[in-house]
């Protein structure tokens, strides 16, 4: 029986497991003033789904703020719900903590939901509804309230991604559904925002296929974005480096195969 308020539990028998439809991560680190509107919104959207078989696994990344005081609060309002915290000692980032919940979780499909509250249960009602359409679901956004300088970045990290890619997708960073299997097996090094795009990119060059949602995301309503910070745009600036080598390899191997 995994605790409700403590780490998962003991090692699940396998990570092959599939008991649900779909696990969700949810990535706390400092959210203290969003985090139960997220989950709030979440469990509303999730049950309006009454045949979804689903888990929901809250990683908080050693926040220094009351953000484990309320989650801990919000699963005793809601004991019946399926969702589970695992407080790290420690910082680990954010792309570490994605890829542990898919070694944790249960579900066929897995996808991220960011503790920031961005998304409205509409929002994640579309996420819902397309599980299981594609090996791949990329959402791609239209964001409200973004500033015009976060808009430009957004849209020059997609542009350079799909002119080293050789893809031509929407967006990148819009929490696509994996199948859970994809992303322990092609699972990511980086630490930055970076790591969405690695996994994208290595399961399109590996031959899965995929479709792109259009959704409305909103900014945070409280705190400071967490994308432009040094070490993210470092990890990004490696990611953009990978992916270029990955393209020239996979040229060299197609004018090999070719001769």
């Amino acid at each position: 029986m995994v605790a409700k308020d403590m780490p998962f539990g003991p090692p699940r028998p396998s990570p092959l497991l599939e008991d649900f439809d779909l696990t969700i991560f949810v990535a706390c680190y400092n959210e203290e003033e969003n985090i139960v509107e997220t989950l709030d919104t979440l469990l509303a959207a999730a049950e309006e789904f009454p045949d979804l078989k689903y888990e929901v696994l809250v990683i908080d990344d050693a926040s220094k703020d009351r953000s484990v005081e309320l989650i801990s609060g919000w699963l005793r309002k809601h004991p019946d719900s399926p969702f589970y915290l695992r407080v790290n000692p420690r910082n680990m980032d954010l792309a570490y903590n994605y890829i542990e919940g898919a070694f944790w979780g249960r579900g066929k499909y897995y996808r991220l939901v960011c503790g920031d509250n961005v998304e409205s249960k509409e929002t994640l009602m579309e996420m819902i509804r397309n599980v299981g359409k594609a090996d791949i679901v990329i959402f791609y956004q239209k964001q409200i309230g973004r500033t015009k300088f976060r808009s430009f970045l957004s849209r020059t990290y997609t542009h350079l991604i799909n002119l080293i890619s050789g893809y031509r997708l929407q967006y990148y960073n819009g929490l696509a559904i994996h199948k859970r299997f994809n992303v322990m097996r092609w699972n990511t090094n980086y630490h930055g925002h970076g790591f969405q795009a690695d996994i994208i990119t290595r399961l399109l060059d590996a031959g899965f296929g995929y479709s792109e949602v259009n959704v409305t995301v909103r900014e945070r309503p409280h705190g400071e974005s967490k994308a432009l910070r040094l070490k993210n745009i470092l990890s990004v600036s490696h990611t953009l480096l990978d992916l270029t080598i990955r393209r020239i390899g996979r040229m060299a191997t197609f004018r090999r195969r070719s001769n």
